[in-house]
This record gives structure tokens, C-alpha cells and sequence, in this order.
């Protein structure tokens, strides 16, 4: 591992005596993880303190209009929701203890949607999106839940949307670090197509990993699924950690995915998944993001946040 010296003065009884402090030259990564529409930080607690044992500080939060300031709910926009994500950004970057460079950003639905747009304005290394949310550029200072009135959002997911109409796939038409996403294989919020739009904007991306959650719903409801997702972007993470502490194996960029419906692998294989295209897929679950949006409760039993 590589060092960093300092040479210092150590003060005695007898007077100044020279010393050296010996370091790691590299701090530790910092993840956010940034919860979905009708969730809170609650969600991904447990999942954040295994991120952190592979060596990372990390960093959740509660949107506002969840959990403590529930109370606006109906009123917060895409707007102040992204100020708290780049409230929470700064203040990561802040401790200590992290490498202002190596950042990685883990979000889910419209958590997704959300660290999308922030990658445009904070540097980010590394991106983590499951079924990440898409929604139009207008209201954007709209009350968020008035989007599902004023947009036809269903229609709107339902097609690839080109990475020049739509400001979060602008940013990711623009990122160059490497990226995860992940799909359920029955969602019934964010349909494939959504996702495979994020997928197509990321064309200067150093790597992309695509993979579909066999069996798995928008909220990841299931055990299996909750913890298939978990060992996913672990390895994932600790792939990305690993090469930024020891320097990268330059890994060819996978061919550009298809807008096509991907079709799901038998299980969840690390090793067959690195050398697949973009649409390889793997077993996992969904999470509960949009669990209170009027498409979540018209698609599946309402049921309390995880």
C-alpha cells in the first residue's frame, strides 16, 4: 500500500526531537445512497453498514417529505429533493476520512432519478442505479406527487426515451466513471424500457454492469430478492474499491445494449456477468421506492415501508 510521510517535531522535556508520521497515502471511498419516493434512509441502513466493512464511509439520509418531515410530503419538488442530495454530498465529502475522488452514489427509483442529476453537478465516480425512476424535465419546481397528474409517466416509461430530451440522461450521456444497473424482472413501475434508458445514455461510461433481478418486484418485498440485490452491488463495490486502491484492470467497454426486453439468466454469476454485454442478467429483488405514488398502490397491495 502506498504511504505518505510527514516529518514532524516531537517536543520533549529536554527540548525538540525530529520524528515521522507514516500514513495511507489513499483515504477511504465515500458511497451515498440516496432512497426512493415513499422510503427513507431506514431502508438501506443494514445494507450500508456492509458497504462499509469492505472499507468505505457511507452516508444515508432521509428525503425531505419522508420520515421526519413527512408533513411534506405532498408539497416537496424534484427541486428541494435535489438540494438534499447535494447537501448530503457535501457534507460526505467533508469527513475526514474520505477521498473526495473516489465517490460512489447508490440510488434507487426516483433515488435513482435524483443521482442521475447530481453527477452533473458534483463529481461522482462511480454510480449504482436499481430501477432508477425517469420523469419529465417539466414541473420541475412542481410538487413531485403533482407529477403523476400533470405527466403521463406510465406512457412516458414505456419507450426509450433519447438521452438529449431528459436532463437526468444528459448527465448520464455525460459520465464517465463506471456504472451499475439494475432491473427487476417484474416491475411494474419502471418497465424495462426506462431502465434500458439509462443503460443506452451511458455512452462514455468506463464500464457498465446491467443485470435483471429474477423474480423480483419494484420494492424488492421478497427476502431473496433484498438479498440478492445486496450481494450484487457488494461485489460490484468491492470490484470498484479494490481497483481504486490498487489501480485498474482496464476492462473492455461492453457493445452498446439494445432497447429490446433483456432476457434473464438462470442465477446470479459474478464471473459470467463481467465477460456478458450490458444485458446480461442475474438473480435479485426490487425495492420499494414509489410504494406511495398512485402507480405503486393501482399495481400492487400497499404494504409498510421496509
Amino acid at each position: 500500500m502506498a504511504t505518505h510521510e510527514e516529518a514532524i517535531k516531537i517536543h520533549t522535556d529536554g527540548g525538540m526531537i525530529a520524528g515521522t508520521v507514516i500514513s495511507p497515502a489513499t483515504k477511504l471511498p465515500g458511497v451515498l445512497f440516496v432512497h426512493g419516493w415513499g422510503g427513507s434512509q431506514q431502508q438501506y441502513l443494514a445494507r450500508a453498514r456492509e458497504v462499509a466493512g469492505i472499507g468505505a464511509v457511507c452516508m444515508t439520509f432521509d428525503l425531505t417529505g419522508h420520515a421526519g418531515t413527512s408533513s411534506e410530503y405532498e408539497t416537496v419538488s424534484r427541486m428541494r429533493n435535489l438540494a438534499d442530495v447535494l447537501a448530503a454530498y457535501d457534507m460526505l465529502v467533508r469527513h475526514p476520512e474520505v477521498d473526495r475522488n473516489a465517490i460512489a452514489v447508490v440510488g434507487s427509483s426516483y433515488g435513482g432519478y435524483l443521482a442521475a442529476v447530481l453527477c452533473e453537478l458534483r463529481p461522482v465516480r462511480w454510480l449504482a442505479f436499481r430501477a432508477p425512476a425517469l420523469y419529465m424535465d417539466s414541473g420541475w419546481e412542481s410538487p413531485k406527487r403533482q407529477l403523476h397528474r400533470d405527466q403521463d409517466l406510465v406512457a412516458y416509461r414505456r419507450k426509450v426515451v433519447p438521452a438529449d430530451t431528459n436532463r437526468a440522461l444528459r448527465a448520464c450521456a455525460n459520465f464517465k466513471g463506471d456504472v451499475l444497473v439494475v432491473a427487476s424482472q417484474h416491475d411494474n413501475i419502471v418497465p424495462h424500457t426506462a431502465v434500458l434508458s439509462y443503460v443506452d445514455a451511458c455512452i462514455q461510461a468506463s464500464s457498465i454492469t446491467y443485470r435483471v433481478l429474477k423474480g423480483a418486484d419494484h420494492g424488492l418485498t421478497s427476502d431473496d430478492s433484498q438479498r440478492a440485490y445486496t450481494k450484487l452491488l457488494l461485489g460490484w463495490l468491492r470490484e470498484m474499491v479494490t481497483e481504486a486502491r490498487t489501480g485498474p484492470a482496464i476492462p473492455a467497454r461492453p457493445s452498446k445494449a439494445s432497447s429490446s426486453t433483456p432476457q434473464p439468466d438462470d442465477g446470479l454469476d459474478p464471473d459470467a456477468g463481467r465477460q456478458a454485454s450490458q444485458q446480461a442478467m442475474a438473480v435479485a429483488g426490487v425495492d420499494e421506492d414509489d410504494l406511495n405514488d398512485p402507480q405503486v398502490i393501482a399495481s400492487q397491495p400497499a404494504r409498510a415501508a421496509e
